[in-house]
């Protein structure tokens, strides 16, 4: 919060994602402190050295998810830390600077700021569909057009950062499905957090998503939802 609104020197990666001063700052110092009580758990960092693995248990990183709302000042980021076990997601601590809010979960609960959390189950109309305030693709527009056949009076939220994972593990929305590009680090500790909180998340299939899939570490199209209809 030290770089927020101040000297955070944005410049430009070589797949032209934005990072600051604050992204390798929040780098290091997760890293240092996960090595520190974790030095047997490799770590998988957006910013930093990525272990490669010889197990399917690690650490996947991302110190700043959200830069470009960082950079604008629009208050949407976030600091996801997620433990990966047998190459699922299985704890997650997502962190909200701005508003101090944390969400975690530990592959049996899930929580924000220390109170349970839970996904509600689908309504009959009034269904919340959250998708990406920065990267709305063509086949994610296609898919939330299929899906007004299906449900009653459907929503629309847009959102930035992990915050996607967390509005559906708290209730407050239903289905976030993402067809481009994304890491592994963008979003194992919200898949974490949302599945401790009834919720799920597979591929358009609907087979696991699961991670530590190819080297470097870039996922596939999933869809994340809350709990089935009652």
């Amino acid at each position: 919060m030290g770089y927020y609104k101040g000297e955070f020197g944005a410049t430009v990666k070589a797949d032209d994602s934005p990072v600051t001063l604050a992204d390798m700052a929040a780098n290091d110092y997760i890293v240092a402190e996960l090595k520190a009580h974790f030095p047997d758990i490799p770590i998988v960092s957006e910013e930093g050295a990525k272990d490669r693995q010889t197990s399917g248990t690690f650490f996947l990183v991302d110190p700043l998810d959200g830069t470009k709302g960082f950079i604008r000042g629009s208050g949407e980021f976030t600091v996801n830390i997620g433990l990966v076990k047998d190459f699922k997601a299985m704890a997650g601590v997502i962190y909200v600077p701005v508003s101090g809010d944390e969400y975690w979960g530990d592959g049996k609960k899930a929580f924000k700021n220390g109170k349970e959390i839970r996904c509600r189950h689908m309504p009959d109309d009034g269904v919340v569909i959250v998708g990406s305030r920065n990267h709305m693709d063509d086949e994610t527009k296609h898919y939330i057009e299929s899906q007004k056949s299906k449900f009653k009076d459907l929503k629309l939220v847009a959102a930035a950062s992990s915050l996607k994972f967390c509005l559906i593990a708290e209730g407050a929305a239903d289905i976030y499905p993402r067809f481009g590009r994304t890491m592994e680090w963008d979003t194992a500790a919200g898949q974490a957090i949302l599945q401790s909180a009834g919720g799920s998340v597979v591929t358009p299939e609907g087979a696991p998503f699961t991670y530590g899939k190819n080297q470097i570490f870039e996922n596939g199209a999933f869809v994340a939802r809350g709990l089935s209809q009652s």
